[in-house]
């Protein structure tokens, strides 16, 4: 895990259990094939870090609220 991205992160969202939601949400989704939102750094980048960078450049925020998602979702929010 890249602590720089994760410092970004934390000051983008400081809430620590959201962030931990959001990260492990996005990274499923990372494995699932759903393409970043941001450029990885190198070939062999994780999951994880590609989603807290997500996260640290903004590219990534939270919805809490209970409405169902419609079917063309945007990648970019993260509904919990």
């Amino acid at each position: 895990m890249n602590i720089n991205y994760l410092e970004l992160a934390r000051e983008r969202m400081p809430n620590t259990p959201l962030l931990i939601n959001v990260i492990s949400q996005r990274v499923r989704q990372l494995n699932q094939g759903h393409r970043p939102l941001v450029k990885p750094e190198a070939s062999n980048m994780s999951n994880l870090d590609i989603a807290l960078k997500e996260v640290a450049e903004g590219k990534m925020s939270a919805e809490l609220g209970f409405a169902p998602q419609p079917k063309g979702e945007d990648l970019g929010v993260i509904s919990l």
